[in-house]
């Protein structure tokens, strides 16, 4: 009996979530650091597909990108959480974000009941980009989102999992970094909720308090201090630049098991929340 409680609650609990959400989009940014932590992050994106909402999957894949390169002697730097990019480490990435991390993930959420399609930035020019900055390399910054592709296949009940590589001028692909990318197909998009998914609690602040609920403004000072550093900034920047268009932005932990469920349809949710003001 006392099980069945809790089932009811849980079910009463998430019930108004769910039907708040339901036609809505989400965008999903999944870390390369949490893709072999934690299988629920893929279970719990095709329950949302099977409920009625659109989940867009974004993923990363940062340490097998720096795997490759270490294969082949291969030093990987970072500028402010960017990847340097000359041509040899382009071509890693490309290979590995588009043909192995893009393609295993369509295949896992396809196993799961969830109808899904790989593309990516190169894709019908779905995310066309400039250099970013020569010192670099190629290392793309956002200019336009196409968003005709991926509303289609949308349309017709598939769930699109996009890998951050960019089409840049004269065709020349570009390392777009995953998180912004993310951000940036989110604000496009009009989501309802923009999710990153990382391996750590959430936004720390100066005293290694996990915040629950976060301003932008509140946000770019953390920066700003030094107590978001590294990989982090790509992330806290994009939530921020989302948030023009999109309701709510959230950092969780990828390593939580249902993560993504228990941010949605619980009360408590878990990791940081980013709110305009």
């Amino acid at each position: 009996m006392q099980q069945a409680d809790t089932f009811a609650s849980v079910l009463l609990e998430a019930i108004p979530y769910i039907n708040r959400f339901v036609g809505k989009t989400i965008v999903v940014k999944m870390g390369g650091s949490t893709m072999d932590s934690d299988q629920t992050v893929l279970q719990d994106v095709a329950t949302l597909k099977r409920l009625g909402i659109n989940p867009v999957l974004v993923h990363g894949g940062g340490p097998e990108i720096s795997d490759w390169m270490k294969r082949v002697d291969k030093k990987p730097e970072f500028v402010e959480g960017l990847r340097v990019t000359d041509q040899e480490t382009l071509d890693i990435a490309t290979m590995v974000l588009r043909g192995k991390v893009n393609a295993e993930l369509v295949a896992r959420l396809n196993s799961m009941g969830a109808p899904s399609v790989g593309l990516c930035g190169a894709d019908a020019g779905l995310i066309q980009a400039v250099q970013k900055d020569k010192r670099l390399g190629f290392v793309g910054q956002v200019s336009h989102i196409d968003l005709r592709l991926p509303t289609s296949l949308m349309a017709q009940g598939y769930l699109v999992v996009v890998s951050p590589v960019g089409l840049g001028e004269d065709g020349q692909l570009l390392n777009i970094n995953g998180d912004t990318a993310a951000g940036e197909l989110a604000t496009a998009l009009c989501a309802e909720k923009l999710i990153f998914f990382t391996d750590v609690a959430g936004i720390k602040d100066a005293e290694g308090k996990v915040l629950a609920q976060l301003t932008a403004a509140g946000a770019e000072e953390l920066i700003a201090a030094g107590v978001v550093t590294g990989g982090m900034i790509p992330k806290v920047r994009a939530c921020v630049r989302a948030l023009t268009t999109v309701g709510r932005s959230h950092i969780i932990d990828g390593r939580v098991p249902h993560a993504l469920l228990r941010e949605l349809f619980t009360d408590s949710g878990v990791g940081t929340m980013i709110v305009a003001s």
